[in-house]
């Protein structure tokens, strides 16, 4: 473990006796730093709902490792192995509402009804073959940022002014995260990267998480509120733009914190190359196009209310997506731990999920599969002719 990592925030964790886990609440942060309890299916669904823990990442193994827990409690019941699988799926299937666009949440549960239907045993036996399952979730997160971050890096030389939107750094994830793992490997590598950071309208995760890690990790950062991107792209535009992602469509559009597809459009319109980082996991081979992503509508008090005072009118409507689609074209490339992807991502995307879960069954073959080539520097823009900075 290096020392980024042995310093990255701890986001979830076993509690004492493994039948419950420990989360560092992410609504409380900048403010207060504190870890809360989820001990039974309805503190694990509140805490995904509320965004005590959120980012696609993190999600999966939230749900992976509720899901182990609470089959724990089942086995120290002492119940049959046959009540024990049905006392599962009824708790996988709860799980799998708590947000609909995240899919690593779904893909986080299939690899457990996986697990536990190749397993045999008493209900302790089963139990444990979760636990190890959520816990290898964990560690493989762990690994695919790290190795996400050294492939963006190489997108930097130093110097370089990185923008980026909502939170995908270690908070959304188990590991140094996605969009900000490159600035903390090339921070590592004793390379200088400034980063802008969106406030993130309307629950604030830029400013008060993104700009929150990038402080604590003493990197250089600057909080704009998202109307302000426009003026910043016009003046003194940055490098380059790093994203994470929610749900990444087999095509290549992308579903990501709403804010994220004008930020996109600012970035064509000027010349910057805008990526989006996130694991194979968060690649969705079967969901064809952006246009089929279900978007979450969040509540409307988020907008009236934010987090004090009536800010708008009660009998106001409210439009309150909690996700928006970048289309593929605005995208110059996807960063997953298998590399970096280029057009057509139909093809490169599917490579680099094929080549994940060969890896995944023991199979080991080159990281690099399907990455679409690597990063070319000084490039021209794919889409507008703008030379690229990095």
């Amino acid at each position: 473990m290096n020392n980024r990592e042995s310093s990255t925030p701890v986001t979830i964790r076993w509690a004492a006796g493994g039948t419950s886990a420990l989360i560092l609440d992410q609504t409380l942060l900048p403010n207060v730093r504190e870890e809360k309890e989820l001990a039974t299916l309805d503190d694990f669904i509140e805490a995904i709902r509320s965004l005590r823990v959120r980012g696609a990442p993190l999600i999966g193994i939230t749900a992976a490792i509720g899901l182990a827990a609470l089959a724990r409690q089942a086995a120290a019941e002492g119940v049959s192995a046959d009540e024990f699988r049905t006392r599962f799926d009824g708790w996988a299937d709860r799980l799998e509402q708590a947000r609909p666009t995240a899919v690593n949440l779904v893909w986080a549960i299939r690899r457990l009804r996986a697990r536990l239907k190749g397993a045999s045993g008493s209900a302790g036996e089963l139990a444990e073959a979760l636990a190890a399952e959520a816990d290898a979730i964990h560690d493989e997160d762990r690994r695919m940022c790290r190795a996400i971050g050294e492939h963006a890096a190489t997108l930097l030389r130093g110097g370089e002014a990185v923008i980026t939107h909502c939170n995908a750094g270690s908070l959304a994830t188990g590991g140094i995260g996605t969009a900000l793992a490159p600035v903390y490997v090339a921070a590592e590598a004793g390379r200088r990267v400034r980063v802008f950071a969106d406030e993130t309208r309307p629950l604030l995760q830029g400013s008060r998480l993104t700009a929150w890690e990038l402080s604590r990790a003493g990197i250089e950062v600057t909080v704009l509120a998202d109307n302000m991107a426009g003026s910043l792209f016009a003046t003194d535009p940055p490098d380059i733009a790093f994203v994470g992602s929610d749900r990444i469509a087999a095509n290549g559009d992308v579903a990501n914190k709403i804010g994220t597809y004008p930020l996109a459009v600012l970035a064509h319109r000027h010349g910057v190359p805008f990526y989006v980082l996130a694991p194979t996991s968060t690649v969705d081979l079967g969901t064809p196009t952006g246009a089929d992503i279900p978007i979450e509508h969040r509540d409307p008090d988020e907008v009236r209310r934010g987090f004090g005072p009536l800010l708008a009118p009660e009998e106001a409507g409210v439009y309150s997506p909690a996700f928006d689609i970048t289309p593929a074209e605005l995208v110059a490339g996807i960063v997953t731990e298998r590399g970096i992807h280029r057009p057509p991502y139909v093809d490169s995307l599917a490579a680099a999920v094929a080549g994940a879960e060969e890896e995944r069954r023991g199979r080991p073959i080159g990281r690099d599969a399907g990455s679409g080539g690597s990063p070319s520097r000084g490039r021209r823009h794919p889409r507008t002719g703008g030379r690229r900075r990095a």
